[in-house]
Formats: structure tokens, C-alpha cells, sequence
């Protein structure tokens, strides 16, 4: 009872002005950090992409079910509804999103509305409003109204030009696609914001994230498709080449390390974009585990435009930095993610699948 009525007296202090600069501050971060009573109120973009849903949960069963707001465009299902708070909102309607923060006391905002690398090579100009120009009006906002936010980079944010085994965290930048340069032009302008107004603005680069939802449209989804494809047909045509080596990790341990990040006390970090990952492996490899569950598993190779980009990313993205500073370790080794996607297809999609054909012959 006592840090409630703390938090309110400090909400209620602050707003009529009467502590300090400094502790206005403090108080502010403490109430964003959930350390005195309050949970933070959080927004998350793009909600329905491949890590809006499973953020959503992962931080539900941390801060409350009524404290996370997923949202975007798309009319979500019944069970989505049902999982907690959906509402619309378009990241380029700058002010139906920030009527969005008032209404809602948004402390924190996860901004996940991208255009991915494949899709954005297709639509550029679509990519440009999505990518750059929504990524302006979450970030203005989160400055207006002193929110802790998120935008996720990635590994197509580097180039040609970059090292690619080890990529470094800093070092040159020149991507060939619209996506990666919209990532550098986040990375950049939230790092300006940072320095120039303070906001607490945070970037991880996440390398190809893999779950078990159907592929979306990005350079390192054969890493997803594979699965459902192999499950399914005991076959799958793979559009990059079998040496292909990119950086991976499993989804549980790109959400884990997005919320560490989020926790960690900002003097903590001595930056405010790290790279992250788990391991690098190329489809050959990740092929042959898979053969361990589909024996017969018949997997050929026919490289399209995606391998282009492909051959432009890191091979081996080095995230010793963010192991430094705010101690993240990773939990899936190959081994691993292998043994839980074949779990999660099976049981999510090719069971239920299975499943509702039968009941249809039934009929």
C-alpha cells in the first residue's frame, strides 16, 4: 500500500512541479523501471508481426495483462483480442498516435512497424513512409512526452563494405537495401535524440529471428520456411545458397534479450545500439540437423534475388559489447532451436492442420 501511494504522491508532485530537475528525473525512471509500484504502461507497434504477439505475452506475464497494448492495422483474431488490450493505430498518423499515449499514460513504446528486406526491395517507396518516416513519429513523440523506446536494427543495417566474421559493433555502415538504410537512419536519429534531448532510446540489431509463425518476407525466413515445408512435404527449394552463413537466433532468446535491455539502468549503457545473437549457421547446416527428424529430408538449392542481400550481411555478428554491459547471454545453440521448431510446427501448424482435415472429411 505504501508504494502505491508513493507512486501517486510522485506522479501527483512532479506534475505540479515542486521537486528538483534531479529528482523529477529520478523519480521518472524509477516509475519506468517498475521499482516504485507502478508497472510500466507500454505500446507496442506493429503488434501483429512475427515478435509483437510473443513480446506481448512475455511482457504481460512480467507487467500485467491490462499494462501492454498491442496494436497496428491489420483486424486481429478473437484469440488476439482476448489476450489483452488491441487497438488501431497507424504509425504514420502522428496524431492519432500520440492522442493513443495520452489517453493510455504510455511509459514505454516498442515500435515493431517495419517493412521487411525482401518486401521493401518490391515497394520502396512504402518502405520509405513505413520505415523512416513512422520511425519519426514515435520517436518525436517519445521525446515529447519522455517515454522509454525501442527500435529493433538488424543485420541488414550493415553492408558490403562491413566485416562481415566478425561484424563489430561499430564500424561501417552502407547497406544496399531501402530497409537497411531505414535501420541505420533509426540507429542514428534515435542516438541523436539521445544525446541532444535526452530520450532513453534503445536499439537492439537482432540477427534472423526465428520462430515458428510462417514466414514474412525477410532474407533469413528459409530459415522458418524449412520447417513448415520440411514437416509438411519432406522437401523445400531454398533461395539462397547451401554456404550461406548468417547470424540466427530462436525467438525466446531475442524477446529475453530485448526485455533485459529494457531493464537495464540506463548509466549501464555505455551505448544505445548493440548488436545481439545466439549463432551462425548456413542452410546446409541447418538442413542437416533437420534430417535428425525428416530422414529422407531432400533439400535443393536455387538462389534468387535475396541472395544478393544475403551475401551483403554478416556471416558472424559479434555482440561482446552487450555480454559487457548489461551481461546478456543467449540460451539456443543450433541443437536447440532445431529440437523446439520442430516441436512448435508440429504441434501449431501441421497437427492442427492434420486435425481439421479429418474433421472436414468427417462432415
Amino acid at each position: 500500500m505504501f508504494r502505491k501511494c508513493l507512486t501517486s504522491l510522485v506522479q501527483n508532485t512532479v506534475s505540479v512541479g515542486t521537486l528538483t530537475p534531479k529528482a523529477t528525473e529520478f523519480l521518472r525512471r524509477s516509475v519506468h523501471n517498475g521499482s516504485l509500484g507502478r508497472p510500466p504502461k507500454i505500446l507496442i507497434t506493429g503488434g501483429l508481426g512475427q515478435l509483437g504477439i510473443e513480446c506481448a505475452k512475455l511482457l504481460r506475464s512480467q507487467y500485467g495483462k491490462n499494462n501492454v497494448i498491442l496494436s497496428d492495422i491489420i483486424k486481429p483474431n478473437d484469440a488476439i483480442c482476448e489476450s489483452g488490450p488491441y487497438i488501431f493505430a497507424d504509425i504514420l498518423d502522428f496524431k492519432g498516435l500520440q492522442k493513443i499515449i495520452v489517453d493510455h499514460q504510455v511509459d514505454w513504446l516498442i515500435h515493431f512497424s517495419a517493412l521487411l528486406s525482401a518486401v521493401g526491395e518490391q515497394n520502396v517507396p512504402l518502405a520509405v513512409k513505413v520505415n523512416i518516416e513512422g520511425v519519426h513519429n514515435v520517436i518525436e513523440l517519445a521525446k515529447q512526452y519522455k517515454l522509454r523506446i525501442f527500435v529493433p536494427s538488424t543485420i541488414g543495417a550493415f553492408g558490403p563494405d562491413s566485416p562481415r566474421n566478425p561484424t563489430p559493433n561499430v564500424t561501417i555502415q552502407r547497406p544496399h537495401t531501402i530497409y537497411g538504410v531505414a535501420k541505420v537512419h533509426a540507429e542514428l536519429i534515435g542516438e541523436y535524440y539521445y544525446h541532444k534531448f535526452g530520450l532513453d532510446f534503445r536499439c537492439l540489431r537482432f540477427p534472423g529471428v526465428i520462430s515458428s509463425d510462417p514466414p514474412g518476407g525477410g532474407t533469413t525466413d528459409y530459415a522458418v520456411a524449412i520447417f513448415h515445408e520440411a514437416l509438411r512435404t519432406g522437401k523445400y527449394t531454398c533461395y539462397l545458397r547451401p554456404d550461406t552463413r548468417l547470424p540466427m537466433m530462436y525467438i525466446e532468446d531475442c524477446l529475453r534479450s530485448l526485455l533485459e535491455f529494457m531493464r537495464a539502468p540506463s548509466e549501464q549503457l555505455k551505448r544505445r545500439v548493440y548488436n545481439v545473437t545466439a549463432m551462425s549457421f548456413t542452410p546446409e547446416e541447418l538442413a542437416y540437423k533437420l534430417s535428425k527428424y525428416v530422414p529422407n529430408l531432400h533439400v535443393t538449392y536455387q538462389p534468387d534475388s535475396r541472395q544478393q542481400i544475403a551475401d551483403s550481411w554478416p556471416e558472424v555478428f559479434d555482440d561482446s559489447e552487450a555480454r559487457r554491459d548489461w551481461n546478456w547471454q543467449h540460451k539456443y545453440d543450433l541443437d536447440g532451436l532445431v529440437d523446439y521448431m520442430v516441436k512448435d510446427v508440429q504441434e501449431n501448424y501441421i497437427n492442427v492442420e492434420n486435425g481439421q482435415r479429418r474433421a472436414s472429411a468427417k462432415i
